[in-house]
């Protein structure tokens, strides 16, 4: 039998290697504090308790009323599925956008993720397209907030109410993102943020969850701080449910404290950025920078992108991205790989061996997973280009840049 070679995705900083026409993510600025708030911990022998600082002053920022750190995002998404506790081959609807990281912990948990579409011309579902995806099985909404762009959450919400089910938030791209001028993570049950180096909020590799909901906090710990242990009378800990250890480092958090100190600022940089390079794209012909709802108050957009008219050139949106990036974009390329049913290749080879939970029971129907049961995101994404992941170090030339560059790229390809 001949071994397959496997070829690990490159991440951090190895993903953002290179030189362009504007400033790269990396190395990233830090918070002014973050060396004091490192050393703190380093003096206290590891006793300074940085972790329920930053927990306290995240909620602070918030305005919520619990935030549970963990090690990354994904984790915090399978504490939070653990937390549910719904029973092995419920559903849970996610978007079909995201990354692994958001549907990791349902499976773990043996849920099963069902996608619906895309709305038309975004990266994001809709009510409506979630609507079609709902079963006697459905037991929760999984609104991934993709590139740092909001869900329409008040109808999302409107149709979980009606149905009965639990909406909570993936915000790794998000952080700070403002839908009504209400910030993603606190408009749902529970939101789970990415505090890791690539992303807009960036220490070295942590995550956390925010909620308002006492008995889901209460769980959210036990499950994942303490390994489902208690301490007994005359005996001691006794593991009396499942679970993980999946805590915030003293390091990570001593470094969340600083960025948290700058991450306002530095959103509304990016904001601003964002916004300078969608109004420089959108009157370009054939080129559709991805829409801003009117709804989104504060954009803390992860990257920028646009959509390319298949019948305005003569390249494709593949070509077109590989030019970008020559041209000086580090970072620039397409994004099909985002489309969960087909990128988790081995989802459909579960159903295909009827490998547990897509075994029946406890599974109540038969499931498919591929591009084709997304065919509006497939669509958007054959000709979708991603620019590169915005910095809070760009300025009003390097957002200028950007256009310039995809405008030349443009020009060089019209049919």
């Amino acid at each position: 039998m001949t071994k397959k070679t496997r070829v690990p995705v490159k991440r951090g900083a190895a993903a953002h290697a290179g030189t362009g026409a504007v400033p790269p993510l990396f190395p990233r600025t830090m918070g002014p504090n973050a060396s004091k708030y490192v050393q703190q911990v380093l003096d206290s022998g590891i006793t300074e308790d940085t972790v329920v600082r930053f927990e306290k002053a995240f909620a602070e920022e918030l305005g919520v009323k619990h935030v549970v750190a963990t090690p990354t995002c994904t984790t915090a998404m399978a504490v939070l599925a653990l937390a549910f506790d719904f029973n092995h081959g419920d559903e849970v609807i996610v978007s079909p956008l995201t990354d692994y990281g958001s549907v990791y912990g349902l499976l773990v948990e043996h849920y099963i993720p069902v996608f619906p579409d895309t709305a038309p011309g975004t990266v994001n579902f809709s009510a409506e397209t979630i609507e079609a995806c709902i079963t006697d099985r459905t037991r929760a909404i999984l609104a991934v907030h993709k590139c740092g762009l909001p869900n329409d959450m008040d109808a999302i919400n409107e149709l979980a109410a009606k149905h009965d089910i639990i909406v909570y938030e993936d915000c790794c791209q998000a952080a700070f993102t403002q839908y009504k001028g209400r910030d993603v993570g606190t408009l749902s049950t529970a939101g789970a943020f990415s505090l890791d180096s690539e992303k807009t909020f960036s220490s070295d590799k942590a995550g956390c969850i925010a909620t308002d909901d006492d008995e889901l906090a209460e769980s959210l710990r036990f499950l994942s701080y303490g390994r489902g242990s208690e301490e007994i009378p005359h005996f001691g800990r006794a593991h009396t449910a499942f679970g993980h250890s999946h805590e915030m480092s003293k390091m990570s958090a001593a470094l969340c404290l600083a960025q948290l100190e700058t991450i306002r600022a530095n959103v509304e940089k990016i904001d601003g950025t964002v916004r300078r390079i969608t109004d420089g794209l959108s009157g370009m012909e054939g080129i559709t920078p991805l829409p801003i709802p009117d709804y989104v108050t504060k954009y803390s957009a992860w990257m920028s992108s646009f959509s390319i008219d298949p019948e305005a050139f003569s390249c494709s949106g593949e070509e077109f991205a590989n030019q970008v990036l020559e041209a000086g974009l580090t970072g620039a390329g397409q994004g099909k790989y985002y489309l969960m049913p087909a990128a988790m290749t081995f989802l459909q080879e579960y159903v295909d061996a009827g490998k547990y939970p897509f075994s029946q029971p406890p599974a109540s129907r038969t499931y498919h997973y591929s591009s084709d049961t997304c065919p509006t995101a497939w669509a958007f994404l054959e000709n979708w280009v991603r620019t590169c992941s915005i910095s809070e170090k760009w300025e009003d030339e390097h957002a200028d840049m950007i256009v310039d560059i995809v405008a030349q790229v443009a020009d060089a390809n019209r049919s």
